[in-house]
This record gives structure tokens, C-alpha cells and sequence, in this order.
């Protein structure tokens, strides 16, 4: 008897001990890690929409077009030189944004089309004509989009700046007030390519 009672009570204090464990056991959480962003995959998403555009009209260079990738940050190359015709890279570069896009938050940029705003604005860009400005040779932008079309008004151009590096590195690089602000050896590229075609190309700000 006593013997059954043992066992009894061994049994249900060996219940207690899996119940408290089984209690104080919380399921793992299912941590839904962000998304990797690729560049590559917008890129390629940027210039379908492009050839699609460039399809409807022949009023631009088809054969080459300017991407701008504002998602990557300022430090590393975001400017890319894209054949259209042969399907490949040619080139890619630093680039500077507005002041006003800046939110404080790392990584994570605001754009806007309003004067004096200082931010710098998405959308498709026709390249025109250059001119001698404050920064030297510099070529005016005209803004084929909503979120852009006060490009022109708002003085917002494609030039060089002496302060924006030649190399990636690891912090962001200089601000512009809203202008497209690449490196004096970078924008030798962009001259030579500009000037040699017939027709304006096109240059594509994204995020």
C-alpha cells in the first residue's frame, strides 16, 4: 500500500516538474528579417521601363541611358553609364543629393519637387544642353515627370563638384541643393558620352 502510494505521489510530482518546464518553454519567434535590397534586380526593372519609354518616342538616345539608384547610399558608386543597345555596364560613379533629402534617419532619403526645397527629385530627366556655371561645365535637366518637373526652374543640373571623391568609401559624401553632383573625373565620362550624342539622353533618378 504504501508502496502504491509512493509511486502515486512520484508520479504526479513528476507531472508538476513537466508542466512548470513545459510552461516556462515560450515558442522561438519567427524573426521576419528585412528583405536584402538588390541593386541589380532594380536596375534591371529600371531600364525595362526605359526601353519601354524610349520605344514610344524617337526623340531621345535609345542606345544609352543614365541610372541613378538613390536607395544605395551616397558612399558607394549609384551612378551607372548603361548601354542599352549591347546590354551592358559601361560605367558607374559617385553621386551627391540634395541637403533637403535628408532625413536624419541613415538610409533613408526624402524627395521632393518643390522650390528652394533643396532635395533632390525623382523621375526621368531629358539631358540638355551645357553651359559655364558656378561649378564649371555643367549640363541642364529637364524633368519628363510629375515628381520633376520643376527641374528646370528650380536650376537643378548635372555637374562636377571638387569635393565629391573619385573612390567608394564607407560614410556619405558632400550634398548638393537638389542637383545630380558627381566627381570632376567621373563627369569627364558623363562629357564625353553627352556630347558625342546626336540625340539627349535620358537620365533616371529612383529609389
Amino acid at each position: 500500500m504504501k508502496k502504491s502510494i509512493f509511486i502515486l505521489l512520484l508520479t504526479g510530482f513528476s507531472c508538476v516538474l513537466l508542466a512548470c518546464r513545459n510552461d516556462n518553454e515560450k515558442p522561438s519567434k519567427i524573426i521576419n528579417s528585412k528583405p536584402v535590397y538588390s541593386y541589380e534586380e532594380k536596375l534591371k526593372s529600371e531600364i525595362t521601363e526605359i526601353r519601354s519609354f524610349l520605344g514610344k518616342t524617337p526623340k531621345y538616345n535609345s542606345d544609352i541611358a543614365f541610372f541613378l539608384d538613390m536607395k544605395i547610399e551616397s558612399g558607394r558608386n549609384r551612378f551607372f553609364i548603361y548601354d542599352l543597345k549591347n546590354s551592358k555596364l559601361v560605367s558607374k560613379g559617385l553621386v551627391g543629393h540634395g541637403s533637403g533629402s535628408e532625413t536624419g534617419i541613415p538610409g533613408q532619403l526624402q524627395f521632393s519637387n518643390t522650390k528652394n526645397s533643396n532635395c533632390s527629385s525623382l523621375g526621368k530627366y531629358a539631358i540638355g544642353g551645357s553651359y559655364s556655371g558656378r561649378f564649371g561645365k555643367a549640363y541642364k535637366l529637364y524633368g519628363l515627370d510629375k515628381t520633376n518637373s520643376n527641374a528646370f526652374d528650380r536650376n537643378v543640373v548635372l555637374h562636377k563638384y571638387i569635393d565629391v571623391p573619385f573612390e567608394e568609401q564607407s560614410y556619405p559624401i558632400c550634398n548638393s541643393l537638389g542637383c545630380p553632383m558627381v566627381n570632376e573625373k567621373f563627369f569627364a565620362v558623363l562629357e564625353k558620352t553627352i556630347d558625342n550624342s546626336k540625340k539627349k539622353i535620358i537620365l533616371v533618378m529612383y529609389y
